[in-house]
Order: structure tokens, then sequence, then C-alpha cells
């Protein structure tokens, strides 16, 4: 399970937060003037190709019927078949699943991946659930998208509160559908089904490199610097093991349980060795701020969207933030910790980690031929040091934060790709 497990007790979160689907509609209207004549086809990002609304009914283990609503949206197919995440959530939408799916367009386009932006969600709080109606929810859910999902139409990977079992859940069940074995069309899935070497810690690794990157240029030394991080599922806690071995001092953590703060330096596998998370901990304090006003170098925001708000980009103390979870700061936030000079590496960009390997399982599959992770590893920081690369000097050259830059680059290859394959009919 994801960062965010525990939903009912996710406190750190606002309950009033911002469409997360008109974040990015102004993060769009940002970038437009910098589109020249490709901004002719700019609409094109702001309506997904497809959006389906499906009913899940599933028989309860009590005997009775209880419906969920769930969601599969295609935001831009233009490089390639659909591909991002599933999360099963308590708060999920079409606006948020709408939005998950247009950020994963722009991520997989940054990376330069051949494919383009999708994203599903069932509303429900999967932990009141037992295995066996998890199973069921999740196989009629599968059966529902099934029409629009495929290895070469829409690939499917964990999300919030989904997993490895999840992915082999929908693969088994889509392959019942086809008459034979699937395996591409989800990613994430168990090993030996088909999955990835190093798929699991992808995301937190790549937060990793684009930070270690970022704060290079910088000058800011990831050897004895502080850092904070918000949310310590897969993302946040393979960030926390990385920085920590390479010299850096994790001072503050939170979960949806409570924070943890010692500004010598937490010792991160005590804490995430720890079955209850941060709950297990003596000396864990409520979520009431703490987080925000400790002093920290980098900050990495590894939780759910709408986390920096400008009230908190005004309290932060860090040079750096890395957005590991997916539209984590606000767009007024943006503006007030540019003002501040703190740099922002986009979630864009520094969460495409995730992705990236989903990728090579995809590739793998298809071949089925496997990496070590070794290889795996080598790839993706290749991958993802390049694109940073590419990145920052649109930036300079053309006097803008990272995150325009991202969506420059994305945004041209994208409406390249529109214009080059024309309208039918």
């Amino acid at each position: 399970m994801s960062s965010e497990r525990g939903s009912k007790h996710l406190s750190f979160i606002e309950t009033a937060s911002p469409n997360p689907w008109s974040t990015y509609l102004a993060q769009v209207d940002r970038v437009t003037p910098y589109l020249k004549n490709r901004a002719r086809w700019v609409e094109t990002l702001k309506h997904p190709k497809r959006a389906l609304i499906v009913d899940v009914p599933i028989e309860m283990d009590d005997g009775s019927v209880r419906h969920f609503e769930g969601y599969r949206v295609q935001h831009n197919l233009s490089r390639g078949p659909g591909k991002g995440g599933i999360r099963f959530h308590p708060q999920v939408t079409l606006d948020e699943t709408k939005a998950l799916a247009a950020w994963m367009t722009i991520k997989t386009a940054a990376m330069d991946l051949p494919f383009g932006g999708a994203k599903g969600g069932v509303c429900v709080d999967p932990f009141t659930l037992s295995q066996n109606e998890l199973e069921k929810l999740t196989r009629r859910y599968t059966s529902e998208i099934s029409l629009i999902i495929g290895p070469t139409k829409d690939i499917p990977a964990p999300d919030v509160n989904t997993s490895a079992q999840v992915m082999a859940w929908i693969m088994d069940t889509y392959s019942m559908q086809v008459g034979f074995t699937a395996s591409g069309v989800v990613t994430g899935k168990p090993i030996h089904l088909g999955g990835s070497l190093g798929r699991v810690k992808a995301t937190g690794r790549g937060v990793f490199v684009t930070g270690r990157e970022a704060a290079s240029r910088i000058g800011l030394k990831i050897e004895g610097a502080k850092v904070s991080i918000q949310g310590l599922g897969n993302v946040g806690s393979a960030a926390a093991e990385l920085f920590a071995a390479n010299g850096a001092k994790v001072v503050a953590v939170q979960d949806q349980w409570g924070t943890l703060i010692d500004e010598h330096g937490l010792d991160i596998q005590t804490l995430l060795a720890q079955p209850q998370g941060i709950r297990g901990v003596k000396g864990a304090l409520a979520n009431d701020g703490a987080f925000w006003d400790t002093p920290c170098d980098i900050l990495i925001l590894a939780a759910l969207e709408s986390q920096m708000t400008p009230e908190r980009a005004r309290k932060t103390k860090a040079k750096l933030v890395l957005e590991g979870a997916n539209g984590p700061t606000l767009p007024d936030a943006d503006d007030v910790l540019a003002d501040r000079n703190i740099l922002v590496v986009p979630d864009v960009i520094c969460n495409a980690g995730g992705v990236t390997v989903s990728y090579f399982e995809w590739v793998q599959d298809f071949s089925s031929y496997f990496w070590s992770e070794e290889e795996i590893n080598a790839r993706l920081d290749k991958l993802m040091v390049d694109a940073l690369r590419k990145i920052w000097t649109c930036a300079e050259n053309n006097k803008i934060s990272l995150r325009t830059a991202t969506y420059v680059i994305a945004c041209e290859r994208i409406l390249a790709a529109r214009e080059e394959r024309g309208l039918y009919p």
C-alpha cells in the first residue's frame, strides 16, 4: 500500500482542497504564451479524450450489496496508449481523476516515453473492506472498464491504496475476458507475473535523482542537508532511504497519523521497520503544523495533492522542494515559493521514476526478456538526469520556472504529435 494508507486518518490533508482539475488548467494557461505556433492546439490539453464512469456493485461478506462509483479517464493518446495508476480512496472524484490523467500526459511527454496520460479510481475506503471484498471490487471494476484498457490501449498501474496484488487481480480478470494471459495490461505486477525489478522504489528513486541534480545546480550539498518528508509510503520511504544513505539527515517526517521531528536526524531504517509507522514511535506529535515550521534544506512532498498552500509556502524554511506526489503545490503557493527563491522540482518530472520503470516493465513483457535491477536503475538514472538537464536549459534560456519549462517541453511534444496526426474525420 502507498503512503496514503489509512484514509480515515488523513489529518494532514486540508478538508477544503481546491479542485485539482482547476489547478491543472491554471498550469496550462501559464505555459500557453511559450508555445508559439503550437498554441492553436492548446485546447486539446484542456479536454480529456475519454472519461468513463462505472457502477461497481459487489456482494459484501454479510450478504448485502453495495454500489461504488468508479472512473477511468484517458486524457490524451496522441503519443501512444494511455498510462496511469488506479487509486482506491473515499475522496476519488471525476475531476481529480481528470487532473491526474492530465498530469500523466505531461509526465510521459516530459520523459519522452511513448505513452499518453490516463488515470482511474474507485470512490471507496479500502480499509473498511475484507480481502475477499477488495478482490470482488477490483475484479468488477476491471470488468467494467475492460472495454477501454489493454496492452496497446491503456495500461493501469498501482496508485493510492492499490498494490501489486490488486494489479494481479486486474491482469487475471482482463486475461479471462480476452482468453489469454495479457501480462502487459498492467504494470506494477508481482515479479513472477511479469513485474519488473526496481518498480516498487522507482518513484522514490526518481525523487532522489532529480533532487540530487537540482541540489548540485544551486550549490546545496546532499551530505549534511536537512530533509523533511511528508508521506512515508513507497515514494517517501524510498526517497528517505536514499537521502539518508547519501549523508543527508531526515529531520522531520509526517504521515496520516502524526509527525516526528528530530533536528539531529531520525533513524530511518528503524522508523520504516515499525509496523504501525509513525504512530508506533514514542514521541510522535499530532499533525498541528509543527512539520511545516521545522527548519530544513529539502522538503519532499510525497502524500496527496494540494498540500502546499500559500500559507505553508510562506512558512517553509526549505531551499528546495521536491514533489514526490501528484499536484501537491497550488498555483498561488508556487508564486510564493518563487518570490522566496525556493526552487521547486515539479511532480511531472520529479516523480516520473515510477512511470519510467513501468515503461521498462511494459517493454519487458512484450519481449519476455527481463533485465537486472542494476540495469533498470542505471537506465532510470540516465533518463531522469537527461530529462532534467533539458528542462533546466529550457528554464534558463526562457527565464521561467522548472514547472513551466517542463510543461513547455512536454506540451510541445504532445501538440506536435496532435498537429502531425491531424484531425479525423
